[in-house]
């Protein structure tokens, strides 16, 4: 003989349960994942877009300005945490500065001087942690400016 099974019947409390399950899976993914990224990355490429707009040309022009002077810099990370720069083509009252700043803010920002080495190199009188960093240089020899973003 054949004996029935009792079937349970779906009702509103079922239903229920799985919209609440559905919906609650997804709103903890949203609020993870706009958690990580309100912590990873500031968002703000420039301040004011407009104005970088505004001033774009005259950076191409500063940049074509900067290639005729024919400088060959180099930078490379150093024992210790520091910098080393090797610039080819300025004269010997050259100075450098450099700010290194973290991709994603993790980091505090750091202002960098060097300080020229007998093999005619610079090398940063402070150090850096051992990261990902954006160092931006600036060499100046007299009104010559030079200026570039590295990243290490």
């Amino acid at each position: 003989m054949m004996t029935q099974r009792a079937t349970r019947k779906f009702t509103g409390w079922h239903m229920t349960g799985i919209l609440v399950a559905f919906f609650g899976t997804v709103m903890a993914v949203n609020f993870t994942m706009a958690g990580f990224a309100l912590s990873t990355f500031g968002g703000i490429q420039v301040e004011n877009s407009y104005v970088a707009s505004q001033n774009f040309n005259d950076w191409l022009d500063a940049a074509a300005e900067q290639e005729k002077l024919g400088w060959d810099v180099t930078l490379e990370q150093a024992s210790g945490g520091k910098l080393r720069v090797v610039a080819e083509g300025p004269g010997e009252d050259l100075s450098i500065v450099a700010h290194a700043r973290h991709p994603v803010g993790r980091k505090p920002d750091s202002s960098l001087t060097f300080t020229r080495q007998a093999d005619g190199s610079f090398l940063s009188d402070q150090s850096l942690e051992s990261a990902r960093w954006i160092v931006r240089l600036e060499l100046a020899d007299g009104d010559k400016v030079w200026k570039r973003e590295d990243r290490l």
